[in-house]
């Protein structure tokens, strides 16, 4: 039995789905984003569940998640959103593939590879509009992608951008990239490429500005419960996230839990773990939890977090270690051996959220469900 185990509730994800859905311009796409296990998820539940849900659209990082996916969706419009290899590309004509090509260097080489093969690649273009991690310069994307276009190899079906900062309401940056994008669709057309399915709005981009919607709109973070930072200032999960553009509901998905391994009454000075960097202040009851950082919980919590166990919030006392915590359940706990203890989500009347966790830590929600290891998974719902 795994020593610590994620509860997924599938009816949270179709509830967010629905929520999304009814706040998004009628003509919008969604593209769930699934990459990296479909965020410390489960790739194979949530895609089912969105597919159900009737999502179409979906976005990995690598060819070998978008080949899991495939299996498991045989009719979804895959996206790959990393930088495909030329060598891959007999896998991704295939698998019936949507790869994103990223510069006019890479662009020929898939293109050359598909042609060799005797086909066209069908595919989407990536503008840098100032994040300044992959894409065509979108000074001269108009230009290079007319000229891709005209070489053969390629079937340009989609263009797209990536916000940088969306999420951060004291910059009007975004608004600048979203503009230079405008200009690069104008430009394309110009040229005389045919019309381009448009995405450029991530979860933040969704919450900030309705005009992003255009054809797409690329989610992750949202449908998964929780969401980018301008819209969670003082906001707990499941209340509506808003931004200028628009209020969106939506609650966390995950759930993840241990078990208590020995319970102990300890006397007051009493050292706890390595270190000895805590000590107790009286007679209490430490509880020894069945996870540390080799399954994602992370060191950084040492005298910081909170485990639920029995309905309370429970200290973390002491240094995590790799495979064992210890929270101090307090002086009159009716706690035992084997008593479920959660990590993260509820229990009773109480939560601890991802970005709880990360706040503590120094990171992002993002970080905190991606770092989970654990192939155990129970599903509710769906």
């Amino acid at each position: 039995m795994s020593n610590t185990w994620i509860e997924l509730d599938l009816e949270a994800l179709a509830d967010n789905i629905r929520n999304v859905r009814a706040a998004l311009t009628r003509a919008a796409e969604i593209i769930f984003v699934v990459k990296s296990d479909a965020y410390g998820h489960g790739l194979a539940p949530v895609a089912r569940q969105a597919w159900q849900c009737g999502l179409r659209w979906f976005a990995v990082a690598h060819i070998g998640e978008a080949l899991r996916l495939r299996e498991l969706l045989p009719e979804a419009r895959i996206l790959v959103m990393g930088v495909l290899a030329p060598e891959e590309i007999p896998a991704a004509l295939a698998a019936r593939l949507l790869p994103v090509v990223v510069s006019a260097e890479h662009g020929l080489a898939l293109a050359a590879a598909a042609a060799a093969r005797g086909q066209a690649l069908a595919c989407h273009a990536k503008v840098d509009t100032g994040m300044g991690r992959l894409g065509f310069a979108w000074e001269t994307a108009a230009d290079a992608l007319a000229a891709l276009a005209r070489r053969g190899g390629l079937a340009l079906q989609g263009i797209c951008t990536h916000l940088a900062s969306a999420d951060e309401p004291e910059t009007d940056f975004a608004e600048t990239q979203a503009e230079r994008f405008r200009q690069v669709v104008l430009g394309c057309a110009e040229r005389g490429l045919p019309p381009l399915f448009k995405h450029i709005a991530n979860s933040g981009g969704v919450l900030r500005d309705v005009a992003w919607d255009l054809d797409g709109v690329r989610l992750g973070i949202l449908l998964y419960g929780y969401g980018p930072r301008l819209a969670r200032a003082g906001s707990a999960p499941g209340e509506a996230r808003r931004a200028r553009g628009r209020a969106v509901a939506t609650r966390p998905l995950l759930h993840w839990k241990t078990r208590v391994v020995q319970v102990k009454t300890v006397p007051a000075r009493f050292p706890v773990s390595y270190g000895s960097t805590h000590v107790t202040e009286r007679e209490t009851i430490l509880a020894t939890v069945n996870a540390g950082y080799a399954d994602g919980y992370r060191r950084a919590l040492g005298n910081r977090g909170a485990i639920l166990i029995g309905g309370r919030r429970c200290p973390v006392v002491g240094r995590v270690t790799m495979n064992l915590t210890v929270a101090d359940a307090g002086p009159d706990a009716a706690v035992r051996v084997g008593d479920e203890a959660t990590l993260l989500g509820t229990q009773g009347g109480e939560a601890v959220w991802a970005e709880e966790l990360a706040a503590l830590c120094g990171t992002i929600s993002y970080e905190v469900l991606t770092s989970i290891r654990t192939d155990a998974r129970r599903i509710k719902g769906g």
